[in-house]
C-alpha cells in the first residue's frame, strides 16, 4: 500500500462514551468531507469503547483534521487524533476463544524390552 492511502484513515481515541456517530461527523466535517466512520465496540458487551476510525476524502483533509482536532474537547473529554497505522499483511490471525483448555501433560513413551 502506498504511503498516501495511509493518511486518509484517522484514528481517534479517548472519545466520550456518550458520543454518537453524528457528533464525530459534525466535528470532522469542519476539515473536509468525511467518507466513513467506524466506531469500535467491545466484543463482549457490544458497547462503544471510546475509539474510532475516520476516513477522509483526501490526504490533505486528513492531515488538516489531525493537526486541527488533536486535543479538541468533545463532550467534556479531550480526544486524541492521529494517522491510523496499517495492519501488517503478514500478521498472524489469532482466533479468540472463550475458554482455553488446559494442556494435557504428555507422558514419556514406554519402550518394551
Amino acid at each position: 500500500m502506498s504511503n498516501k492511502s495511509k493518511v486518509k484513515e484517522i484514528y481517534v481515541a479517548d472519545i466520550s462514551f456518550e458520543v454518537e456517530e453524528e457528533d464525530l461527523h459534525k466535528l470532522f466535517s469542519v476539515c473536509g468531507s468525511v467518507r466513513a466512520i467506524n466506531m469500535l465496540k467491545d466484543e463482549r458487551s457490544g458497547n462503544f469503547n471510546g475509539r474510532a476510525f475516520i476516513r477522509m476524502a483526501t490526504n490533505a483533509e486528513a492531515k488538516e483534521a489531525i493537526n486541527m482536532l488533536d486535543g479538541t474537547r468533545l463532550l467534556n473529554r479531550c480526544i486524541s487524533v492521529s494517522a491510523a497505522r496499517d495492519k501488517p499483511l503478514n500478521a498472524p490471525v489469532v482466533a479468540v476463544t472463550e475458554e482455553k483448555k488446559p494442556r494435557r501433560r504428555q507422558r514419556p513413551k514406554r519402550t518394551r524390552k
